[in-house]
């Protein structure tokens, strides 16, 4: 019997290389869920196309339902993120809790649903979530992003207690910096000059001496999902290069 996925966010950047990684084996389908359509141009007819806001329990369940029809649902990938940053002293508290709110959703819809798809079918399962090494190295300015990510891990923690007697396992990916068309984006909009900077300062936060690519964390992420992982449950694993447990940050100031 075929078996399938859910990735959300699975467009571009960890999401696409996730997605790429889990059709390496024939008879693998992949839902991808996206609010840009455009993002999902270089899908094949296995990867089946969800748009909408993951967030959303009637597009996350959709996105259960189709992976359920195209085979056994297996594994769920809770990728989606908003990236914004947001100071309390200077932003209106209603706008940080709703993006602390935004990003926490994202990852609380999607277990709910892949928890609810599983113990439905009578199967085990595997979850995901991205964080982000964030979550326990904060950089001024993400307070909302931070805080969800942070709060992401322990809701990672709390489902594996909780569902690993259902054969329900749910791990975390914490990445540092990851060369994602965002990132690429963000250097092409600098001169030469600061880009240059941007990246020597990222090669000296992380011991690797450089930033992760998308299929680097997406190899973690696909190993948490397949048996070779069957008796990891509750874990946060860093693929982060060691920029954790360095601990510099070139943002740092006053």
């Amino acid at each position: 019997m075929s078996i399938s996925y859910v990735v959300t966010g699975g467009g571009r950047g960890i999401g696409r290389a996730v997605v790429e990684r889990l059709l390496e084996r024939d008879g693998h389908t992949v839902v991808a869920v996206e609010r840009d359509k455009e993002a999902l141009s270089w899908a094949g007819p296995r990867v089946l196309q969800v748009i909408g806001d993951a967030a959303d329990e009637e597009v996350a369940a959709w996105a259960a339902d189709l992976a359920q029809e195209s085979g056994r649902l297996v594994g769920w990938v809770n990728n989606a993120a908003v990236f914004r940053d947001l100071s309390v002293h200077s932003s209106p508290i209603a706008e940080v809790r709703a993006l602390i709110a935004a990003n926490l959703d994202l990852a609380v819809v999607g277990c709910a649903t892949a928890v609810r798809h599983f113990m439905a079918a009578g199967t085990p399962g595997a979850i995901v979530n991205v964080t982000s090494h964030q979550a326990t190295r904060a950089v001024p300015g993400s307070l909302p992003y931070s805080t969800a990510k942070a709060a992401t891990e322990g809701l990672t923690r709390a489902l594996a207690v909780e569902y690993g007697r259902h054969g329900i396992r749910v791990n975390a990916v914490a990445p540092g910096s990851v060369a994602t068309e965002r990132y690429e984006d963000f250097l092409a909009g600098l001169t030469p000059e600061e880009a240059a900077r941007v990246q020597a300062d990222l090669a000296r936060l992380h011991p690797l001496g450089r930033v992760a690519a998308p299929a680097e964390v997406a190899s973690v992420v696909a190993h948490l999902l397949s048996d070779d992982a069957a008796f990891v449950n509750g874990a946060t694993i860093p693929v982060d290069g060691g920029r954790t447990v360095l601990g510099l940050d070139p943002e740092s100031r006053e």
